[in-house]
């Protein structure tokens, strides 16, 4: 595939009167991840459904690999469902073989994923006996297993603790490098941040918003935190130094966002004002999350095609300590 992997414009649906998904839009390019985030109920099960083909939008267009998702010549599709699709009395490699003779893939695929996935020591045993994150990341290991053009995740990262997280962004990096597609669906910002190439963020069935991850950051900046015996004449010291994000906190102290503590008091002497230590104030991803699906702002009217870096492979994460959610947004400046 060349171009857009999926597109979606002006994508409807209601059920019974009931307005599930509104005016929604987006494309990802062949080879980008694209998470869509957002709370319960924000319409992200109902968007994976139709791009898979299992519903029909009340109105709007819908393309995968420039066709109609689930038709006749449609793009091969690997997806995960909340309902994982697992048959219970079958054992962990028994599920995955039957999935890898229908996608032509052999033995030594499935004991690839079964490795890959950290599910070899389970693999003989039966799926109901399986572990939540068990279950979760063998069903990743049958959507990938015909290494497909475009995956579909829904909410692949519930149930399963930080690592466990790591190490199944780790496999939708990896699908991504050798120049797969994915769109996700999460219900936390923090951990799709740092793998993610496009955020959709829905509320209410729309998008509240829509760009790349340093777009994110730039709209919603960690800030120094300083005390100033004249907060304005401060102020408009950094302004004229270039640093014109600066914000008057309720307490009086002003926040200024990308400056150093050196850039600060280097503008109070120009200012001839007295500060405190400037103390940094990180913004956490999903607090961010809560600001947008509590305001509701509108989208941009057209999407943005997201940039694909290169990423690095790798599962399962090295031995150390278990990795925790980021404090911040998880990527540099």
């Amino acid at each position: 595939m060349t171009g857009a992997a999926c597109s979606v414009s002006g994508l409807h649906r209601a059920f019974g009167g009931v307005t599930v998904l509104r005016d929604v839009s987006f494309r990802v390019p062949v080879g980008g991840i694209a998470a869509v985030v957002g709370p319960p109920d924000s319409g992200k099960t109902t968007l994976v459904r139709i791009l898979l083909g299992l519903l029909p939008p009340s109105s709007g267009t819908v393309t995968v690999g420039g066709r109609a998702p689930g038709g006749r010549g449609a793009t091969p599709v690997g997806a995960m469902l909340q309902s994982r699709g697992l048959h219970p009395a079958r054992t962990a490699r028994g599920e995955l073989r039957r999935y890898a003779a229908a996608a032509g893939a052999g033995d030594e695929r499935v004991d690839q994923l079964l490795a890959r996935l950290g599910l070899a020591e389970v693999a003989d045993i039966r799926i109901r006996e399986l572990a939540e994150s068990q279950r979760t990341r063998l069903a990743l290991a049958v959507a990938v297993i015909g290494d497909p053009p475009l995956l579909v995740l829904d909410d692949p990262l519930a149930g399963l603790d930080p690592a466990d997280q790591v190490g199944l962004l780790d496999v939708v990096r990896g699908h991504a490098r050798r120049g797969g597609t994915v769109v996700l669906t999460a219900q936390s910002l923090a951990p799709v941040v740092p793998v993610a190439d496009g955020l959709i963020v829905l509320s209410g069935g729309s998008v509240v918003f829509q760009g790349s991850p340093r777009r994110l950051r730039r709209d919603h900046p960690d800030r120094l935190v300083v005390a100033s015996s004249s907060p304005i004449a401060l102020a408009t010291a950094l302004a004229a130094e270039g640093f014109t994000d600066t914000v008057m906190r309720p307490d009086g102290r002003l926040g200024v966002a990308e400056a150093t503590p050196e850039q600060v008091q280097a503008a109070a002497r120009v200012a001839r004002v007295h500060v405190s230590p400037p103390a940094l104030e990180t913004i956490h991803p999903d607090r961010v999350l809560a600001e947008l699906t509590a305001r509701g702002q509108s989208a941009p009217a057209q999407p943005p095609a997201y940039p694909v870096p290169a990423r690095p492979v790798g599962y399962p994460p090295p031995p150390g300590p278990v990795p925790q959610p980021p404090t911040s947004y998880g990527m540099p400046r």
